[in-house]
C-alpha cells in the first residue's frame, strides 16, 4: 500500500519536534515531510521537474520566514494541482484576522497549538483521525489518501 504523506510546514524546531512526537504517540505512521519556511513549502509543492507531489494533508503554520503561510495558502488554492489538498492551519495565533484570512484563502480548518503537550497530542490525533481516516478524499488523490496506523 502506498503510504499517504503529510506535509508539515513549521519553522519552529520545538513545535516541529512536538508535532512529530504527537504523531508518534497517536500511532500515526504516515511519512511526514517537514519544510521550514514558505519558500521551501512552495518549492516542494511546485518542483522544477513539474511533478507535483500530492500529500494527503498539509499542516501549515502562518508565521513563516521568507514567505508567510497565508501566501503559501493563496498560491496553493490558485493552482489546480494543489487547490483541493486539505490544509489545516496549525498555529499559535489567536488573532481573529488570521482566522478569517485563513478561511477566506481556502483553509479547511484552523487549529491553535495547545500549550500542554497532552492537549497537543489529542489535537494531532484528532486531526490525523479525521483528515486521514474518516474524511473522504478528493477522488483524484486516489489510494494516496488515508492513514497508516501502527499498533502499540
Amino acid at each position: 500500500m502506498n503510504t499517504p504523506t503529510i506535509l508539515l510546514v513549521e519553522d519552529n524546531p520545538d513545535d516541529e519536534a512536538l508535532t512529530l512526537r504527537a504523531f508518534r504517540r497517536s500511532n500515526i505512521r504516515n511519512e511526514i515531510i517537514v519544510v521550514r519556511d514558505g519558500a521551501e513549502a512552495l518549492a516542494y509543492l511546485f518542483p522544477d521537474d513539474g511533478v507535483t507531489p500530492c500529500p494527503a494533508l498539509i499542516l501549515l503554520d502562518l508565521n513563516l520566514p521568507k514567505i508567510g503561510g497565508l501566501e503559501v495558502l493563496r498560491r496553493m488554492r490558485a493552482d489546480e494541482r494543489t487547490a483541493l489538498i486539505p490544509v489545516v492551519v496549525l498555529t499559535s495565533s489567536k488573532l481573529e484576522e488570521d482566522i478569517l484570512d485563513s478561511y477566506r484563502n481556502g483553509a479547511n480548518a484552523y487549529v491553535r497549538k495547545p500549550v500542554k503537550f497532552s492537549d497537543f497530542t489529542q489535537a494531532v490525533n484528532a486531526l490525523g483521525v479525521f483528515w486521514l481516516l474518516m474524511n473522504e478524499p478528493v477522488p483524484s488523490h486516489g489510494p494516496e489518501a488515508g492513514v497508516q496506523v501502527g499498533h502499540s
